[in-house]
């Protein structure tokens, strides 16, 4: 009987222990850490060689509501760091009236060139999920969710002067470099049209335009001296396309990093078909024999009613593009 009694102690001690345990990791990932606003700086070398060095800040998944005045200034001030050109991966919002708040948290970055693609939360309110089903797979769409305004939000951004590259190409001229920039809509609800993204490369690939405000050695026609994919969720079908299509340099988002991770193991979920030791940060990835950098976000926000971050520091990335060279 005594030594039941000691076994049952320690057992009652243990679970109490990692019951104190889990409850002061919770209050750390949804008090703290999901407001450690961190900026994380890489470089890539996928320019020509010669070329002038491009800082590119790349934001994603703010999950924006409007009480969220913290991470509003947090973005405004990245301001200071003069980038030449602004990408965003989507997932802007995070509550039906998180307009005007994610107007005032991008004006600073007014007249700065930019392009953007949409994520599933730029058409969809949040809904309460239980987290549990991550395990199983890539999330679920909820059967009833909210409609959001993707016109308003189409139209903050082209009050900013960026450019909308949802299943389309563009260009930008960016510090005497010639970038061609495409993207794809969201993927994670299935909203991509790769047959669509790679007409409109070859189309302007094609193209044979006299514009008098680029440099002589710069002809709009044919090859462009950086390619970028953006999507807002990478998945493999969406990665391989776009280095089929000549990508030097991806950026993404959605996987927020894992969001709940374990020291010294990572991510336990990606959200999507990822491998997890590429669920954030900058890796390669090869397609073909060919390859391209990969810039995976992990994100500025959470849903709201997914509050907490654990060893997954909210983030937003400052990518600057080098020359291959150097």
């Amino acid at each position: 009987m005594r030594r039941r009694s000691v076994t049952g102690a320690a057992i009652g001690g243990t679970l109490a222990a990692v019951g104190a345990a889990s409850a002061l990791a919770f209050a750390w990932g949804s008090l703290v850490e999901r407001k450690l606003y961190t900026l994380r700086q890489v470089s890539a070398p996928v320019l020509p060689a010669g070329a002038t060095p491009i800082r590119v800040l790349h934001v994603s998944d703010l999950h924006l509501a409007p009480w969220q005045r913290d991470k509003q200034e947090w973005v405004r001030s990245l301001a200071a760091f003069a980038p030449d050109l602004i990408v965003d991966t989507g997932d802007n919002l995070g509550h039906a009236d998180a307009y005007d708040a994610l107007a005032y948290t991008f004006e600073p970055f007014r007249g700065i060139p930019g392009v953007f693609v949409n994520g599933s939360n730029d058409y969809f309110g949040p809904t309460p999920k239980n987290p549990l089903r991550y395990f199983m797979g890539p999330s679920k769409a909820h059967p009833k969710p909210a409609t959001l305004d993707i016109e308003r939000l189409r139209g903050i951004f082209d009050d900013l002067g960026w450019l909308d590259v949802n299943n389309t190409a563009t260009q930008l001229l960016v510090r005497g470099t010639r970038l061609e920039l495409f993207g794809v809509d969201d993927p994670h609800r299935r909203f991509d049209r790769l047959d669509l993204v790679t007409a409109a490369i070859d189309e302007l690939r094609a193209e044979d335009v006299t514009d008098a405000s680029w440099p002589e050695d710069e002809p709009l026609d044919g090859a462009p001296s950086a390619a970028i994919g953006v999507t807002h969720a990478p998945y493999q079908r969406v990665l391989n396309s776009f280095v089929t299509n000549g990508a030097n340099m991806i950026f993404a988002g959605h996987t927020h990093g894992g969001q709940v991770c374990v020291p010294g193991f990572g991510a336990l979920v990606t959200n999507c078909d990822i491998p997890r030791s590429q669920v954030k940060g900058l890796s390669v990835w090869p397609h073909a024999l060919r390859a391209a950098y990969l810039n995976v976000s992990a994100g500025l926000g959470t849903s709201i009613y997914a509050p907490v971050r654990f060893s997954c520091r909210p983030e937003a990335s400052l990518v600057t593009l080098v020359p291959r060279d150097a």
